[in-house]
């Protein structure tokens, strides 16, 4: 992962402080809502951008109240930051005036999208240091929340900009052009996002057909099949060699893909954990903020002698069931006192019960073990 090059001290302060950009809701968690809290439990300093604010998130059946930040009062937002030093800092001694980190999440338009390349081109030219964690919010279960020409957006001018990305199956579809039902087709996806310039993919949730994951060798180690009740997580991270070829990554012709290639290495992991009855929204968002917060410290992130992606993984796997199963025990307990507007009682219910789950954001459960996926000649990693 892409550290700050000035010294250790200074990358650990400059990694603690986030520019979020996403959408707000006055009740509930989705959004900068959802990404805030955690980042600042694990002792982050989040600068927040509210691209949205709304009263609740979409989903509710009574529709929602507010207003929507457009391109433009982004860009001004961020410099009338950059005149007062509050983008990057000046003192090679402390790190702390520095943006470590960008976060995005739901962008809703295409000038907006263009409006945050903008602003992370500027923020990278000005701290080469600064890491920028992308969850690319397309849609979900074979639909789309936002207009599809976003995604030719995020191809060309996003991806190339991103260190990590943090999609589901149906964005990482959309983005790689693969359909994902193997092993196999999750690492030919991470290969096609590894070329775009993404150091670091999270694919948070994948539902194989029956038996789409038993591939051979990739799947060694596998103590048990997953069962049709399970959800997968995959991560994959590009390493590269040396300095040199991790500044060659846009490759376009297959001889110096061949040359690429033994330069690198991707370390990649898959994870199991049960599926939960319900649908919970923010969850996507709590995810990439712990993501972003668990491996911010780069190499040194490892415990107990595995690699910091491996546990990352676990603690994300761990904390984000923990989070889902509590709201969904309180959603139980709150559906019998459900009156006459039911329909949005039953929305607000099963709201993230984010707070509640502190201990578990601060004392990650290693309750899901992360096995190393091998890599084969088809996916050619």
């Amino acid at each position: 992962m892409k550290s700050n090059s000035s010294g250790d001290s200074t990358m650990s302060e400059v990694n603690k402080r986030v520019l979020s950009i996403q959408s707000h809701v006055v009740s509930g968690y989705v959004g900068n809502k959802a990404a805030v809290f955690p980042l600042q439990l694990l002792g982050f300093d989040v600068d927040v951008i509210n691209s949205v604010q709304f009263s609740n998130h979409t989903g509710y059946p009574f529709g929602w109240e507010g207003e929507v930040l457009d391109g433009s009062m982004l860009g001004k937002l961020v410099d009338g930051m950059d005149r007062n030093g509050l983008l990057s800092s000046d003192d090679d001694d402390s790190g702390s005036g520095g943006i470590g980190n960008i976060l995005t999440g739901y962008i809703g338009s295409e000038s907006f999208l263009r409006a945050v390349v903008s602003v992370v081109t500027k923020l990278k030219d000005s701290n080469a240091g600064c890491r920028y964690i992308c969850d690319p919010v397309l849609g979900d279960m074979g639909r789309f929340y936002v207009p599809e020409g976003l995604v030719d957006i995020y191809r060309r001018d996003v991806l190339p900009l991103a260190d990590v990305i943090t999609p589901n199956q149906f964005e990482v579809e959309q983005l790689t052009g693969i359909s994902i039902e193997t092993i196999r087709d999750a690492q030919r996806a991470c290969r096609i996002l590894h070329d775009s310039g993404v150091s670091v993919v999270l694919i948070t949730s994948i539902v194989f057909p029956e038996g789409g994951s038993g591939d051979g060798d990739a799947s060694k180690g596998m103590s048990t099949a997953p069962s049709r009740d399970s959800i997968g997580m995959f991560a994959s991270q590009r390493q590269f060699r040396s300095r040199s070829a991790r500044n060659s990554r846009n490759i376009n012709c297959d001889t110096e893909q061949e040359q690429q290639k033994a330069q690198h290495t991707d370390e990649q992991y898959i994870l199991y954990m049960p599926r939960l009855d319900g649908q919970f929204t923010g969850t996507g968002d709590v995810c990439a903020a712990l993501f972003l917060g668990w491996t911010a410290d780069g190499e040194n992130a490892g415990e107990n002698g595995d690699s910091p992606l491996k546990c990352a993984l676990e603690k994300l796997a761990g904390t984000m069931q923990a989070i889902v199963q509590r709201t969904a025990t309180a959603a139980a307990k709150k559906r019998s006192s459900a009156s006459a507007t039911g329909k949005a009682k039953m929305v607000s219910s099963r709201e993230l019960q984010l707070v509640q789950s502190r201990e578990d954001i601060l004392n990650p459960p290693r309750n899901f073990g992360a096995v190393r996926v091998e890599c084969n000649a088809d996916a050619k990693c």
